[in-house]
């Protein structure tokens, strides 16, 4: 749909409007339609409704609908259609899941220069598309229930789709500290990615970073580009990313690095934004004031599981507890990346689970179409483990 895009970096007058409308905070994106209404950070149900996007499936019977539409589901969605099955992708955001809003992957094979999240989710999406995979955009899986002839799939634009096999590709969603004020600052100086709201401190004398693993790293290094300096605070009595981060970041002249440390208030100024964060030495007990006008969080991952029904069995942190071949709890019910124990939260890894999953797939499929009646649980784990 035809829009017009305003860069803050390159059109600072335009702070003042974002402002105006969220009540003083910087929130983006902020998106004003013809008739002066406006949503900020809305969701893609709610874009869509607003523009009025046809969110339903063409057809109401897959073989296969997967829940998510990040590298896992893209991977499986192109490894399916390949062996002639129909495939739909029901995703709630925008294609190409966390890979998709990172600014640059320098790890991903095949890229020797790296390659940009937004680009390589789109060659996904082009690939599962010249394929025939058909995928829903702004549309959630909102539950399921099996029968003896499939799983019945019903969404959140209130349509019942029938799959003979539902994958659960949902991923997870960053953490919160919890801390004070956490909430009432979203946007007023507290963020959760760095590529989207980096440029708003482009100048900032003090930014943190919260969290120590790769992504903190990672996130912390590209601010570097705009904040003239940059604290990492860490739980941990050491930093939990790899050796080459952590070295990149202990190194540069811009970083700083605190351990055993933990995040206990953000501090608001009088006109709602942050000031300064509250931290806490782990070892101590004492708590010191830090000056900060921008505080990011990289924290860990939630599931986004909380849509499952019981029935299907969880780890104790939400995870989607799957057995060998991917299969979970409930019959005609696989899972794969991140959204599922035991995954390593790493795009490579995340795509050959589509991959595998895939393929566990088609042959679950293939011993169902030979068998007499629908196969009891241990029947299920006796086909999945029998090569084609």
């Amino acid at each position: 749909m035809p829009f017009e895009y305003v860069n803050l970096e390159t059109t600072p007058e335009a702070v003042e409007e974002v402002e105006r409308r969220n009540r003083g905070k910087k929130i983006i994106p902020t998106i004003i339609f013809p008739d002066d209404s406006f949503l900020t950070e809305p969701s893609n149900d709610e874009l869509a409704d607003k523009l009025g996007l046809v969110r339903a499936a063409r057809s109401d019977s897959y073989d296969v609908v997967i829940a998510g539409g990040g590298p896992t589901a893209l991977t499986t969605a192109i490894y399916a259609a390949r062996e002639n099955l129909s495939t739909l992708i029901v995703e709630k955001s925008s294609l190409g899941g966390q890979a998709g809003v990172t600014e640059r992957l320098d790890n991903y094979p095949g890229f020797p220069e790296g390659v940009g999240g937004a680009d390589l989710a789109a060659r996904f999406a082009r690939q599962a598309e010249r394929y025939g995979v058909e995928m829903l955009q702004a549309v959630s899986v909102e539950s399921f229930r099996t029968n003896d002839a499939g799983v019945e799939v019903a969404t959140s634009t209130g349509q019942t789709i029938h799959a003979r096999v539902l994958l659960v590709a949902t991923g997870s969603t960053y953490r919160r500290t919890g801390a004070q004020g956490e909430a009432d600052l979203i946007g007023a100086g507290v963020h959760f990615c760095a590529t989207c709201d980096g440029p708003f401190y482009r100048g900032a004398q003090e930014v943190v970073v919260i969290g120590g693993g790769n992504s903190g790293l990672e996130e912390g290094l590209f601010l570097t580009q705009f904040a003239q300096h940059v604290t990492v605070v860490e739980h941990g009595p050491d930093l939990k990313g790899s050796k080459l981060l952590a070295d990149k970041v202990r190194a540069h002249p811009q970083m700083s690095v605190l351990v055993s440390t933990d995040v206990v208030a953000f501090n608001a100024s009088d006109e709602g934004k942050l000031i300064s964060v509250t931290l806490q030495d782990r070892t101590t007990s004492t708590t010191t004031i830090h000056e900060a006008t921008g505080a990011f969080v990289f924290i860990g991952l939630d599931p986004n599981t909380g849509w499952l029904p019981p029935s299907v069995e969880l780890d104790e942190r939400g995870f989607v507890a799957t057995g060998d071949m991917f299969a979970t709890s409930v019959p005609r019910v696989f899972a794969a990346g991140d959204v599922r124990r035991g995954s390593t939260k790493q795009l490579a890894s995340a795509v050959g689970e589509g991959a595998a999953v895939a393929i566990q797939i088609r042959q679950f499929l293939d011993a169902l179409d030979n068998a007499v009646s629908f196969p009891s649980a241990v029947e299920l784990a006796q086909m999945q483990s029998v090569s084609p």
